[in-house]
């Protein structure tokens, strides 16, 4: 489908006020995307684990208004007011205006949770963009009560892209593709697919434990980052290998394969990272507990023959991928070993999870 498909149709506004909740999870990307052109188009594509029980709740009211030739909204995060959260969200209702047509009609108070720490790398932009897409969505749906819900939740991830570019990961599970590439059928630049081949009983329930080493704000945050791939020295060479990445972990999610996985996830968490650190400026979003964590799970998995792996986001913290058959030794180990490297011990238990949920 091609951009013109989602622009606003012209519909009698019929509706004075009403409320809509949704909650959506962040994701993982095993295959990362880190470079993107304007209006959010990704230099490569990615492919991302759907989590479970890290995500955002937002509970959207809205009122009709007179003046009509503004955005008009109140933010809050937790139950606190949150003004300096508004200039992102009218970046983002800017970008989208043009999709929904109703967005200088109403007064909208957007109420939002995250049941993780935000601004910690574990993605609350992705899981925050594509709730408050899902509930504009809802009343998109009120004046087109026509569209079919494949193409209601193709608009969403193409909206929720425009917020955050990983957010139109989130909508579905327990894979999905972003991304236009030859070997994923239906795939896009514009929005998410699901993985379209049947997974490998080795990935079914597969687990995420993330630890949290550092839950303060990042240092340098993603979009200025993404924009440091511009004239990279090895972006395009970095591009390239992501897109041969995801061919190859597109073959060891149907084979099950898991020493190939853990390679190909490791290397490309810590590719991630290298990307940042050969840019310039230079910066670098690991800590020491960081790296004493990686060691910790490759000395565990050479002892035990354990398929234990890490990646990375583009923060400190760590995601700990381990198979649902592990779970008890696994989690075992990062009690006795791991949690000591964590911010006041903190650390969340989650798993694959299936997206979007109307509450």
């Amino acid at each position: 489908m091609e951009e013109k498909g989602f622009l606003a149709k012209i519909t009698q506004l019929n509706i004075e006020d009403g409320a809509t909740k949704w909650s959506s999870p962040s994701n993982i990307a095993l295959v990362k995307y880190w470079g993107k052109r304007e209006q959010q188009i990704p230099e490569n594509a990615s492919i991302s684990f759907t989590l479970n029980n890290c995500k955002t709740i937002t509970n959207l009211t809205y009122t009709k208004k007179e003046n009509k030739t503004d955005f008009n909204f109140d933010v809050f995060l937790d139950g606190e007011k949150k003004d300096d959260f508004k200039p992102k969200i009218e970046t983002f209702f800017n970008r989208v205006s043009k999709y929904l047509s109703f967005l200088k009609d109403f007064h909208f108070k957007i109420e939002t949770e995250n049941t993780f720490p935000h601004s910690s790398g574990i993605a609350s932009s992705a899981s925050g963009m594509s709730a408050i897409a899902a509930c504009l969505m809802s009343i998109d749906k009120q004046l087109n009560p026509e569209m079919s819900e494949d193409f209601i939740l193709k608009k969403t991830s193409f909206l929720a892209r425009l917020g955050s570019g990983s957010a139109c990961r989130s909508l579905e599970g327990d894979l999905v593709v972003w991304g236009k590439h030859e070997i994923i059928k239906g795939s896009s630049n514009l929005y998410g697919v699901n993985f379209p081949f049947e997974t490998h009983k080795n990935f079914k329930n597969y687990q995420d434990t993330i630890l949290l080493v550092d839950k303060g704000e990042k240092q340098v945050s993603s979009t200025i980052g993404h924009n440091l791939m511009h004239n990279h020295p090895f972006a395009q060479q970095r591009f390239i290998q992501a897109n041969e990445n995801l061919e190859k972990i597109t073959t060891i999610l149907q084979n099950g394969n898991l020493d190939q996985f853990i390679a190909l996830v490791e290397s490309e968490a810590l590719t991630l990272h290298a990307m940042m650190m050969t840019s310039m400026p230079y910066f670098i979003l690991m800590k020491p507990n960081t790296l004493e964590i990686i060691n910790k799970i490759w000395a565990f998995r050479k002892a035990t023959n354990s398929k234990v792996c890490f990646t990375l986001d583009a923060g400190a913290n760590v995601h700990v991928l381990y198979p649902e058959s592990e779970k008890v030794s696994v989690l075992q180990f990062i009690k006795n070993e791991l949690v000591a490297y964590c911010q006041n011990g903190h650390y969340i238990c989650d798993s694959i999870g299936k997206g979007l949920e109307q509450l």
